[in-house]
């Protein structure tokens, strides 16, 4: 296999509140640079942080972002700690607890809310998410709004097999891994439907570990990391909130541990389609964003 290559390392920008309950950096943006991202539009790293408690009960808001549209991709919440209440105007919602997953299909429309659980408002305690917006292309971008609530329990887990026994794994939220799972299976298929190919995985490396990931040739790869440190294919090393950005040619991605490392793994095939947004909506023309922008207006996003 020909290793696929480090374009660059992007260390964190500084942190914004979205709405007041979600302090993130963001990685990336579809303001910039889209189509080297593509099919990925965004990524928000909510680092871990120590939220205080909120007596919900006694008839305190609960932090969050209220009522909001989106139109044309889809929003992909990981919770690692803390629990989130989400509620939108296609009936989805719930609570997205530790290790759950919300994919949400916002495709011709929808308006949605997300606040900390009452629950975890009460109690205070450390947020730590990420929320990923992945594209859609064209010929999906009006489809019907969907949402997949995946709970941690149906997330495959696999090991690593050139890792030491616990050395490696890794939770397979989208995508493919050819992995042995931790149940003695092999794990072909993540948890999550997705429109185009993509793997979205969580992987865990312990200190002194060197793993293979590869992934397809062609196709966008990130890696996120969120603690620890590590090199990818013998490239600069990547520490804590920072994104390595690999090259589409090539195959190989061989990830070395020079600390216990948590990293959240984005590849995906891309999507060469023009890419006009306006906030939240994401389309391919820029009628196309006014008649979003109209289409909210007059309510045909419904209500929560």
């Amino acid at each position: 296999m020909t290793a696929k290559s480090i374009i660059r390392i992007d260390s964190a920008p500084p942190r914004h509140w979205v709405g007041d309950g979600f302090h993130v950096h963001s990685m990336f943006s579809y303001n910039q640079d889209a189509h080297l991202y593509s099919p990925f539009l965004m990524l928000d790293y909510g680092a871990p942080y120590l939220c205080e408690p909120r007596d919900v009960a006694s008839g305190a808001t609960p932090r969050g972002v209220g009522s909001h549209p989106h139109r044309g991709f889809e929003t992909v919440t990981i919770a690692y700690s803390g629990e989130v209440a989400h509620r939108d105007s296609s009936g989805g919602g719930g609570i997205i607890g530790v290790g759950d997953v919300q994919w949400m299909t916002a495709g011709s429309g929808l308006v949605h809310d997300e606040f900390h659980s009452p629950a975890f408002s009460q109690a205070g305690g450390m947020m730590h998410m990420v929320q990923l917006w992945v594209n859609l292309p064209a010929k999906d971008k009006m489809t019907k709004p969907g949402y997949q609530a995946i709970k941690n329990n149906d997330i495959p887990k696999a090991a690593i097999p050139e890792a030491t026994v616990d050395g490696a794994s890794v939770r397979i939220i989208a995508g493919n891994h050819s992995g042995q799972s931790l149940a003695g299976s092999i794990i072909t298929k993540g948890a999550a439907s997705t429109f185009t190919p993509m793997n979205v995985w969580d992987v865990r490396i312990h200190a002194g570990q060197t793993v293979s990931l590869p992934q397809p040739e062609g196709w966008t790869t990130l890696l996120l990391v969120q603690s620890g440190k590590v090199t990818a294919n013998n490239g600069k090393a990547a520490g804590a909130a920072q994104l390595v950005m690999l090259s589409r040619s090539g195959t190989e991605v061989s990830i070395t541990a020079f600390e216990d490392t948590q990293l959240l793994l984005l590849a995906g095939e891309p999507i060469n389609e023009p890419v006009v947004g306006y906030g939240p909506f994401v389309m391919n023309t820029r009628q196309e964003i006014l008649q979003a922008v109209e289409d909210f207006n007059a309510g045909k996003f419904g209500q929560i």
